[in-house]
């Protein structure tokens, strides 16, 4: 009897042990969690010419590097349709070497969506320096000028936003942000001139 016993009570024991563990494992849970790179791409529209201006367009994922040239005298007015994609927030500067060349203005004249894959808060949310914003103005921007040079010696900033794009790839024609910017010069008198601008896109946390 006594064994008897004992055989009973070390099983009410392992039972009791046992049964706590096994709820306790079929309770439990298991959380994932994963995170997608921040991503900021540029360029530019291809097919982007104008007459007596010589372009050469390099781009890098999150950077533009334009090259212009040119022979003429006359201030320049160049329309450059900087196409943005993001999957965040965003911030776009720009970096001149314009020398002897002057950069006189710099200006955003239009922001439009490329298709059904851009956020409607990228356009409403947009942020312009008030100095560059000239959106909503007549289509002659170009009429708008300044004989003032622009302070180039540090990188301006051009533009920031949330993100642009809900969906698709970096090469699909309908999720980015279409940006135009208006772009004076005033060269040197009686030579060619030549400037390097480049754009720099990062991604940012707006909130």
């Amino acid at each position: 009897m006594n064994r008897f016993c004992f055989y009973i009570i070390v099983t009410l024991a392992a039972v009791a042990l046992l049964v706590p563990a096994s709820v306790e494992a079929q309770t439990a849970s298991v959380a994932l969690k994963g995170a997608v790179s921040e991503t900021v791409t540029l360029s530019i529209l291809p097919n982007s010419t104008h007459n007596n201006i010589d372009m050469n367009v390099v781009s890098s994922g999150t950077s533009v590097r334009m090259t212009l040239s040119g022979a003429d005298a006359k201030s320049p007015v160049i329309r450059v349709p900087l196409i943005v994609r993001s999957n965040s927030g965003f911030r776009i500067s720009a970096v001149v070497e314009s020398k002897p060349s002057v950069l006189t203005q710099l200006s955003v004249i239009d922001v439009r969506a490329t298709g059904t894959f851009v956020s409607p808060e990228a356009i409403s949310d947009l942020v312009v320096p008030q100095q560059f914003d000239l959106r909503g103005l007549d289509e002659d921007a170009s009429s708008i000028t300044s004989s003032s040079p622009l302070d180039v010696s540090r990188p301006l900033f051009v533009v920031s936003g949330p993100r642009v794009s809900v969906g698709g790839t970096l090469d699909s024609p309908n999720n980015a942000l279409q940006i135009t910017l208006l772009i004076r010069l005033k060269p040197p008198l009686g030579s060619g001139w030549l400037v390097h601008l480049t754009f720099a896109g990062t991604a940012v946390n707006l909130f």
